[in-house]
């Protein structure tokens, strides 16, 4: 039979993370086991939410959790383990420190193993707090981008849905405005249908455009309560406007966000750029696996990627399906089109 290895108690958690455990060296018989006794909130983590932190760890190490009471008994192989030990003791580090755990904190805490760096930077960087809850990076890819946001002028964000790029931008601009680092906070986004025409709209023009921009509004709410956007609106200091109308305008100490900008055209990014002024900031996302712009028409986003990538204060980071913070079926469905393009793409065309 496989060693089963001794529990750890819930003193040595907050130790060097079970790199001491012990290891069989039988190649016969059941594998490798060790129960972990976890602290009464980690465990209540473990039992709630319909078992999601288990299976998010079962799917990304491949090990076997099974729960009882405080007892989390894991399985596996030797590596198999030993790396869900240290994710576990990782995690229970966080819930001491007041953190929320959930199974989008096992991809950061798994990525900052990986890469030997602190899982507290992550988690301790705080951008905003609204209503007790806290908005911080929650992957590597979101932490190297709120760095490049906080130390460059302009900061482009290149990845797939949900992986944070407008919503921590957000954030950030939010603070800044907070802490009066900038003056307004100006957010556009190209109005381009998304492969169906809305046909002609009632009202004006600011209600013709709502449905383009009800995504930004959205966020806004999440991070501020409504009757404090509204003013922030009425006074100027929160603009959210299509980018058609920004052309002519010089936005200085601004903190400018350019969403969906995969649907600018090379011309319309030009314009939207050189709009910076003096004390401003500006941070662009997109998608570039969704374009809506007519066929054969270039996207904006994809060609200023080999105009400016050697400007300095001009950073480009690059997010994958890796980073993806929604629902954990949306990262499915991200890896799965990302998969099926891939297969396409290396198909040879038939000739007629």
């Amino acid at each position: 039979m496989s060693e089963i290895v001794r529990p750890i108690d819930a003193s040595e958690q907050t130790g060097s993370g079970g790199e001491g455990a012990a290891a069989t060296e039988e190649s016969a018989g059941p594998p490798p086991e060790q129960t972990i006794v976890l602290g009464s909130h980690l465990a209540a983590e473990f039992a709630s939410m319909d078992g999601e932190l288990i299976r998010g760890l079962r799917e990304r190490l491949g090990s076997t959790l099974h729960l009882r009471g405080t007892n989390l008994t894991v399985s596996g192989s030797e590596d198999e383990v030993a790396r869900t030990v240290r994710v576990v003791d990782e995690l229970s580090r966080l819930v001491a420190a007041g953190h929320d755990v959930g199974p989008n904190s096992i991809n950061a805490v798994v990525g900052a193993l990986d890469a030997s760096t602190d899982v507290n930077e992550l988690f301790d960087d705080v951008i905003w707090r609204h209503r007790g809850r806290t908005i911080t990076p929650v992957t590597l890819n979101q932490k190297r981008y709120v760095d490049a946001i906080r130390t460059s002028t302009a900061t482009f964000a290149i990845g797939p849905a949900g992986t944070g790029k407008t919503y921590l931008a957000m954030a950030l601009a939010v603070a800044a405005l907070q802490d009066r680092e900038v003056n307004r906070i100006i957010l556009t986004r190209p109005a381009v249908e998304a492969g169906e025409s809305l046909g002609f709209l009632p009202g004006d023009i600011m209600a013709k455009v709502d449905p383009y921009l009800r995504p930004l509004f959205d966020a806004l709410y999440d991070m501020m309560d409504a009757d404090r956007v509204h003013v922030a609106l009425e006074r100027g200091q929160i603009e959210v406007a299509p980018l058609a109308f920004m052309r002519g305008r010089t936005l200085n100490d601004s903190y400018v966000i350019l969403d969906e900008a995969q649907n600018t055209s090379p011309e319309q990014m030009h314009m939207f750029l050189t709009r910076l002024g003096f004390g401003s900031k500006m941070v662009i996302t997109g998608d570039v696996t969704q374009i809506d712009l007519p066929r054969g028409q270039a996207s904006g986003l994809v060609r200023v990627q080999s105009i400016l990538s050697d400007i300095d204060s001009i950073r480009f980071v690059d997010l994958s399906d890796g980073d993806v913070v929604r629902h954990r079926l949306v990262q499915r469905i991200v890896e799965a089109y990302r998969r099926s393009a891939e297969r396409e793409e290396d198909t040879p065309t038939r000739k007629a």
